[in-house]
């Protein structure tokens, strides 16, 4: 683990499932994460993607990298374009800092229309544990 080290790129269908359940399992009962009808009343072309599933699939994407003994101290994300249903999201990772056991990961999200996720993880791996 040094600084400018790249992780492997992630992608991710984006399916009306994902954002669907995501924001159920996240208790986010907003129209616009499960009702493709309303959201278009509110004028968006469907339903989109909540902050609290992006930030679930920022952290997969850490705990993947670097493993199941990896702890998030820290996930600050904002979002940009959104993820709608059949899109793909490829999430990027680069190590910007390490202090002993603990990096701080940049991370961004593109999608078809732009970038989706923009935001910094603050991961420490235990004592003798490598990545």
């Amino acid at each position: 683990m040094n600084v400018g080290d790249a992780l492997p790129p992630l992608e991710i269908g984006i399916t009306r499932t994902l954002i669907v359940a995501g924001a159920i399992a996240s208790r986010d009962y907003q129209d616009v994460h499960h009702d493709p009808e309303l959201a278009r009343q509110k004028g968006s072309p469907d339903v989109f993607m909540n902050i609290l599933t992006t930030n679930g699939l920022v952290g997969r994407y850490i705990t993947d990298h670097f493993g199941p003994t990896a702890e998030l101290r820290k996930v600050a994300i904002r979002l940009g374009a959104p993820n709608y249903p059949g899109d793909t999201m490829v999430l990027n990772g680069r190590i910007e800092s390490v202090d002993g056991g603990t990096a701080v990961v940049r991370v961004t999200g593109d999608n078809g229309i732009g970038r989706h996720v923009t935001g910094t993880v603050t991961v420490t791996l235990p004592a003798g544990s490598t990545s």
